[in-house]
């Protein structure tokens, strides 16, 4: 007997879909999985968006312990499906286990890191100036503030993180954190671990008694339902990672619309890597093996892979190159997550390969172009070379870094303040090298989110003080995080009262402070209940 397709789900509902179906494919295989998937319609779309927006008003009025209770519920049925989760993500990426084990961690730990601080409560940041009733030539009045949810959030699942950047991922958890229901697009390589995923947060909200449009996942193996979830005029803000092409198509959309919305997409970055000539010195070859576990981890599909590397001829420049290039040849075939990577992947080594200026380095297991699996690449060139082609700067998703070798501190200098900006950079020195070169890093300062010193960029830590963001095109918006617990500010926006009475303010705002939150009262961060002033009239 013929199974039905797995249909999206809207709110505790079946979507009814279009008809057409499609299959999650094994990478490493490239057979086709069993299970099918039916593509959402565009009433689909539409009733998810206008359920998230009648729950929205329920939704966002839940206390901070309400929400952390939710979110720490998530985490808790996440892992009770673990096994059956990495199984099937396994197959649907051809990630290690390991990889998949540590990722459903990540991916529970980062529920929690909200849970936690939307249960604090501080993170509203409560502003209250009190009133000045007596103040010449006009009456001061009172004035109180604080962060609130936007509304429906759409979320866009990331082909390299099935787990941590999908249904459940950062930018779910931080929606729901602020308030905010959330309608996710899940990415077509995964669909059955986004279902797995999405049947637990389903069954949370149900168990919670939220209403049912808090969350709501739609199943779609092209763009018009994605097009249409940004244009839905209900729809408030959207989180996005994924490729630059269609990051900037979803960016102008939410632009274009009648009423702009939000648009926090993750897009493009090569993340580069400066060796200076202290580090380099005294340990080139323990760079170079650092430097290739990096570009190399989990196939060189991480956001933070390094693909720009920059260091200048000197001593330990032959330790760390040949180092290097030895490491490349030894690598062994790599699967990449769907055909479109590989074939985008196998297209740019070959445009670069094809070249004037880069010499290539190639796994000595490389393997026919357009096959299931890719070798490592390395590509060499010198500072003017790369000034001159303004291709060589650019995104290699996949296992591949460019070599730029460069004669000078100006040189390097001139490199640096040409790059676009990047998620992180990368610095490898000594306090010499830091105090000869500190115009390097003020320059770095503005072109990347993250600043890494004498290590790799490569995993990213989920936790408080963590920027996973930058300047344009690594992101559209480098004012933000995507990591961490300051994503949450991409989802709320201040709302100022003003006169209102005490019994009418939100609890953050309350004179009695009753949920003991940190609170800025004229000026000073307090914790402390506020004492009514006594008024007194003129006469």
């Amino acid at each position: 007997m013929t199974k039905l397709p797995v249909r999206s789900m809207i709110g505790a509902r079946e979507g009814t879909g279009v008809g057409a179906t499609f299959h999650a494919v094994n990478p490493a295989s490239g057979q086709s999985l069993d299970e099918q998937f039916g593509l959402a319609a565009v009433e689909d779309v539409d009733l998810a968006v206008r359920l998230a927006s009648e729950a929205f008003f329920r939704y966002r009025k839940t206390s901070g312990k309400q929400r952390g209770s939710f979110l720490r519920k998530i985490a808790t049925r996440i892992e009770s499906i673990g096994e059956e989760l990495i199984e099937r993500a396994h197959l649907e990426t051809a990630l290690p286990k390991a990889r998949l084990q540590g990722e459903t961690a990540r991916t529970c730990g980062q529920l929690r890191l909200f849970a936690q601080l939307v249960e604090e409560g501080s993170w509203v940041g409560a502003r209250i100036d009190r009133p000045e009733p007596n103040r010449k030539p006009a009456p001061k009045p009172d004035i109180r503030s604080m962060l609130r949810p936007l509304g429906p959030v759409g979320v866009f699942g990331a082909s390299n993180f099935p787990l941590a950047f999908s249904v459940a991922g950062g930018d779910t958890a931080s929606a729901l954190a602020a308030g905010n229901p959330v309608v996710v697009k899940a990415h077509p390589a995964h669909p059955g671990t986004s279902r797995l995923v999405g049947n637990a947060i389903r069954d949370v909200v149900q168990e919670c008694a939220l209403a049912e449009g808090v969350f709501s996942l739609l199943f779609d193996n092209a763009t018009q339902v994605g097009i249409e979830l940004v244009k839905h005029p209900l729809l408030k803000a959207v989180g996005f990672t994924g490729s630059r092409t269609a990051g900037r198509a979803l960016m102008d959309l939410a632009a274009s619309r009648p009423e702009p919305i939000p648009f926090f997409g993750e897009m493009s970055s090569t993340n580069p890597v400066f060796i200076l000539p202290g580090a380099l010195r005294e340990r080139g070859a323990g760079i170079a093996t650092g430097l290739h576990a990096s570009f190399t981890l989990s196939a060189g599909q991480f956001c933070t892979k390094p693909g720009l590397v920059f260091y200048a001829e000197g001593d330990g420049v032959h330790q760390f190159t040949d180092r290097l290039r030895e490491l490349v040849r030894g690598s062994t075939p790599f699967n990449l997550l769907t055909s479109g990577i590989s074939n985008a992947f196998n297209s740019a080594i070959t445009s670069r390969k094809q070249g004037h200026t880069p010499t290539c380095i190639t796994a000595k297991s490389d393997v026919a172009d357009n096959g299931p699996c890719v070798g490592a690449v390395l590509f060499e060139t010198d500072a003017g070379s790369f000034l001159g082609d303004s291709h060589l700067s650019g995104e290699i998703f996949g296992p591949t870094a460019l070599l730029v070798r460069h004669s000078s501190r100006d040189e390097l200098l001139r490199i640096a303040s040409g790059l676009e900006g990047h998620l992180t950079a990368t610095v490898h020195g000594t306090d010499e090298d830091l105090r000869e070169y500190a115009e390097l890093i003020a320059v770095l300062e503005e072109k990347v989110g993250r600043l890494v010193f004498n290590g790799f960029p490569t995993g990213v830590e989920v936790t408080h003080a963590m920027v996973h963001g930058g300047p344009y095109p690594a992101t559209s918006d480098g004012r933000s995080t995507s990591v961490g617990s300051q994503a949450i500010f991409r989802f709320v926006r201040p709302v100022c009262y003003q006169g209102f009475p005490d019994v009418a303010l939100p609890d953050e705002l309350k004179d009695g402070n009753p949920l003991g939150i940190w609170r800025m009262v004229d000026g000073e961060m307090s914790r402390e209940a506020i004492v009514p002033q006594l008024t007194t009239k003129a006469g």
